[in-house]
């Protein structure tokens, strides 16, 4: 099966898309990707790339990408989101037809994040392709716009709302993240079928004790270990707020990653004098996994907001994967599988002292408790999140898809 992925984002910014691209090639299916040149979440274009400029790359896994310029995301202001949001659906649509044009395509994959605006762009290559579009949608639109702050005016999100629905309503099939979407999702579908399919799991097997380059990063003392995007979304204002009210518990707050929010944190961590916090800035997959492992916990924090409380944080599969206990201030449906899985401690959201209590209590439990913990977010790791069997199930999910657009084209010609 030749499968067209649309994503805005893709390799090597990190996304858990990048994960399926391979399993899918690994799975004998004819892998094309069309993508913006990487500038995500620095909002600065990738050293060797042009953010001007077209290009196509050869991915390691032996898949051609497509690059389509893009105004980079800048410090990540509304206009300036805008900008980067639109101009990858202009430049997708019109260079994209030049560079798919030898392609063939039997299904288009759309990873819808924010924006879904680029699902614009999978539905036009649907038509042109004359192929099925398969939407999976990661972020609710409009919610995630005023989760973040960057729309605020109901007329605004009202029209937002309708160009969702019609999306959605474009697609031949609409798979979701959570189980929690999918009621919203329904509402807006009209007759398109919508599926639960969750984020796989980027994680391999157990990984060894041997000395890796992980363990040069973490300093002596608990190790609470924050990975991934340091944005608007993720309350790190309550990591910093629990950090001083442990500042003499030894416990160390471990940043792995970078974002919007990462200036202001470096200011606020200089001018409240935070020395248990450590910022390690964005690392290779294969390190930042050998650092979680070697870390006494993990820890994810959301804003609470009605969208977002819906949502499945991938960076909860990894944590899970990695089989490190959980700590989690956040509400909604990822607070609930830490919970289902046994897998760590919950607290609401943006609540610092209620989370600052939780990672005490963790500290203070015997060893055993905490890798029992570890040991049981794996094995729900293993039951839900399995790689192998997610990406069997999303081709199944392709070829019915493709049975079922057939058959409607024949029934109308």
């Amino acid at each position: 099966m030749n499968v067209l992925i649309v994503s805005q984002y893709f390799w090597p910014e990190s996304f858990r898309i990048n994960t399926i691209a391979d399993a899918l090639q690994n799975a004998d299916c004819q892998v094309t990707v069309l993508t913006a040149q990487p500038n995500y979440p620095d909002g600065k274009t990738f050293p060797g790339y042009s953010a001007w400029h077209a290009s196509t790359d050869i991915h390691p896994s032996g898949y051609p990408i497509f690059r389509v310029p893009v105004v980079p995301r800048g410090s990540g202001g509304a206009i300036r989101l805008a900008l980067n949001y639109i101009s990858f659906v202009v430049t997708s649509i019109s260079i994209g037809v030049g560079q798919l044009r030898k392609s063939q395509v039997d299904v288009v994959f759309i990873y819808g994040t924010s924006p879904i605006l680029q699902a614009l762009t999978g539905i036009f290559f649907g038509v042109a392709k004359r192929a099925p579009v398969v939407l999976w949608v990661q972020d609710l639109w409009p919610d995630s716009l005023s989760s973040t702050g960057y729309v605020r005016n109901r007329f605004i999100l009202r029209r937002i709302e309708s160009l969702v629905g019609w999306i959605y309503r474009q697609c031949d099939l609409v798979l979701v993240q959570s189980r929690s979407f999918v009621a919203g999702v329904k509402s807006m579908c009209g007759a398109t079928p919508v599926d639960y399919y969750p984020n796989p799991g980027d994680v391999g097997g157990q990984p060894e004790n041997s000395k890796a380059s992980g363990d040069t990063l973490l300093p002596a003392g608990f190790n609470v270990t924050f990975a991934g995007n340091l944005g608007t979304v993720q309350s790190v204002e309550t990591i910093l707020d629990a950090a001083e009210h442990l500042r003499s518990a030894d416990v160390n707050f471990i940043l792995l990653g970078s974002g919007s929010r990462l200036g202001w944190i470096v200011e606020q961590v200089a001018t409240r004098s935070l020395t248990n916090v450590h910022l390690l800035g964005r690392r290779e997959p294969h390190v930042a996994i050998d650092a979680m492992n070697r870390s006494d916990a993990l820890l994810i924090t959301l804003n609470d907001s009605e969208g977002l409380n819906k949502t499945v944080p991938s960076k909860l599969v990894t944590y899970l994967g990695v089989g490190r206990p959980i700590i989690a201030s956040m509400n909604g449906e990822g607070a609930d599988i830490v919970r289902a899985a046994d897998a760590g401690l919950v607290c609401e959201a943006e609540n610092a002292l209620l989370l600052a209590t939780l990672i005490r209590n963790l500290k203070e439990m015997p060893q055993s408790e905490r890798d029992a913990m570890g040991a049981a977010g794996r094995r729900w790791y293993d039951e839900h999140y399995d790689l192998m069997k997610l990406t069997r199930t999303l081709i199944e999910h392709f070829e019915s898809t493709r049975r079922l657009w057939k058959a409607k084209r024949k029934a109308t010609e």
